[in-house]
């Protein structure tokens, strides 16, 4: 039987309104010691901002820590149900050259991300991502 997304998954991925500055969403990343955030509309996913993105698509451009999200955000990004199997988040991620897939249920309501981290985990454990990865964040 095949392993699904919603094993390894992490649940609960921090989403903001299109509205929000991009300094606050860096604070977000910072607070909570990831590298991307959701971007969504009434509960529903429209798009992803990563710390990447932070840098080169708004500081690199020009763009101040005033800035929306919104204008940033990669819109209508590739994504994953729990019940798909992890081989079909290896090939999204393969496909579409993405690090992190957001998790959405009914409709697109975000439950929560998978990224390349997390499958090197699972997977590779003893692999330079997987001990990465799966070690102790530092501060």
């Amino acid at each position: 039987m095949a392993e699904l997304v919603r094993s390894m998954m992490t649940r609960h991925p921090v989403c903001l309104p299109g509205t929000t500055r991009l300094a606050d969403a860096a604070r977000a990343m910072r607070d909570h010691d990831i590298g991307d955030v959701l971007v969504v509309d009434e509960g529903r996913l429209t798009g992803i901002v990563t710390d990447r993105d932070l840098i080169v698509r708004g500081i690199a451009e020009g763009m101040g820590p005033e800035v929306m999200i919104g204008e940033l955000a990669t819109d209508h990004p590739s994504v994953l149900g729990p019940e798909d199997p992890v081989d079909y988040a290896v090939r999204l991620m393969t496909q579409h050259r993405v690090r992190r897939l957001p998790v959405c249920e009914d409709g697109g309501r975000p439950v929560g991300i998978v990224s390349l981290g997390d499958l090197a985990v699972e997977r590779e454990p003893k692999s330079a991502l997987g001990t990465i990865s799966a070690a102790e964040p530092t501060k």
